[in-house]
């Protein structure tokens, strides 16, 4: 039996979760990462996008979507997100409205090099709405 490790994943709303697990893997800076118990302390940055939990004792996977964030690697796992979602909770219509409008803004704007950070701001809302999407969707690593 594979060892396990507590997991807690906190938004500024609630906690999202808590459990033991046996793997996480998540989207850091330089790729997606996986995170077993035992793993050497370590403090990463994430990137928006799938969140995948194996919880202990099951051969599958539990899917979110994230919104950034840090994961504190110690005798547990934290990780501090600005938002986090299950599929259940995703409305599709909506987040892909949304991104259909970050889209549209940026070919609007694409020229205009005075709105640099609301350009960055477009193109963070155009991953989240991907990755909600993706996530509603089962994933994208199942899609493939």
């Amino acid at each position: 039996m594979a060892k396990t490790i507590r997991l807690d994943i906190i938004t500024p709303e609630r906690l999202f979760y808590r459990g033991e697990i046996e793997l996480v893997i998540a989207r850091t800076l330089s790729g997606d990462e996986g995170f077993m118990a035992n793993h050497t302390w370590a403090c990463k940055l994430l990137a928006t996008g799938e969140l995948w939990i194996q919880e202990a004792g099951s051969k599958d996977f539990r899917i979110a979507a994230i919104t950034g964030g840090f994961i504190d690697i110690k005798e547990k796992f934290t990780i501090f997100t600005d938002a986090a979602e299950w599929p259940d909770e995703i409305d599709v219509e909506r987040a892909m409205k949304s991104e259909l409008r970050a889209k549209e803004w940026l070919q609007e704007h694409s020229r205009d090099v005075l709105n640099a950070e609301l350009m960055s701001e477009a193109k963070r809302d155009i991953l989240k709405s991907h990755t909600r999407v993706n996530v509603a969707g089962g994933g994208a690593r199942r899609k493939k």
